[in-house]
């Protein structure tokens, strides 16, 4: 019996936004596509992106992903270039969509996106996360949480 061999493509995060945890209580998470350039597609398979100050927002009965950093791609010509903070519409079912519109209409709540990734078949997705502010205490405790758990995972290995 032969051994499968695993796919390079399969689910390769690009781009984490690891402080939206921090910063905000996720309520629910959804996966959705994202329209991109060629140069675009080329830079985020060279693991080039940042989404730390990234939001998604309405425009009519559309969502875009606004203020993504994907740099320009270094080996394409310099007429094909994208613009590096544009604008990128997500590809969403219409139940999902308005679910999202209706969560941003509510006081407090803002869509962010977790991380960019390509799936099994090679297309790019955004995990987006509906999430609600924390306070300056809330961050405080969730600090203090992170803090014993490294402790208490430092101590079970000097046991062991």
């Amino acid at each position: 019996m032969t051994k499968k061999k695993k796919d390079p493509s399969e689910s390769k995060t690009v781009a984490q936004n690891r402080k939206a945890r921090f910063n905000y209580f996720i309520e629910d998470t959804l996966e959705a596509g994202i329209v991109l350039t060629g140069t675009e597609v080329k830079s985020l398979r060279a693991g080039q992106a940042s989404i730390n100050e990234s939001y998604a927002d309405v425009k009519g009965n559309e969502l875009f992903l606004l203020n993504a950093y994907i740099p320009e791609y270094i080996k394409a010509h310099i007429q094909l270039q994208h613009e590096v903070r544009r604008p990128r519409k997500l590809l969403l079912h219409k139940r999902e969509a308005d679910k999202l519109i209706g969560a941003v209409q509510r006081k407090g709540t803002t869509i962010v996106p977790l991380a960019i990734f390509f799936n099994k078949r090679g297309i790019a997705k955004v995990s987006l996360g509906i999430a609600s502010g924390k306070k300056q205490h809330d961050k405080r405790e969730t600090e203090k949480k992170r803090d014993w758990q490294r402790e208490k995972n430092r101590i079970m290995r000097e046991k062991n």
